[in-house]
């Protein structure tokens, strides 16, 4: 992956004024994936608009870690059941 497409951990934290802890929890829990280089973290841009969902779970919301799992692993099995209604409904024509 390019550098330009990396963000700084760092970064992202100042200018959403998160605690760097939380992303090391979502990292932990499998929720997004960081990049280490040269003992710096970066966030892949791919994943950048997930992370900014769980911020506004965590911080507006004020929805624990074990809830935006449960959140995430609902939305992701509605969104396969969607794909596969669709597939099944383009069969049927």
């Amino acid at each position: 992956m390019e550098k330009d497409e990396l963000i700084p951990a760092k970064d992202f934290c100042i200018y959403h004024n998160i605690e760097y802890s939380f992303i090391t929890s979502l990292q932990d829990s499998g929720l997004i994936s960081v990049t280490s280089v040269e003992h710096a973290v970066y966030i892949p841009a791919d994943e950048i608009q997930k992370l900014e969902k769980y911020v506004r779970m965590f911080y507006d919301l004020d929805i624990n870690l074990e809830g935006i799992e449960t959140i995430d692993y609902l939305l992701e099995k509605i969104e396969n059941m969607q794909k596969e209604i669709l597939q099944l409904k383009n069969r049927v024509q």
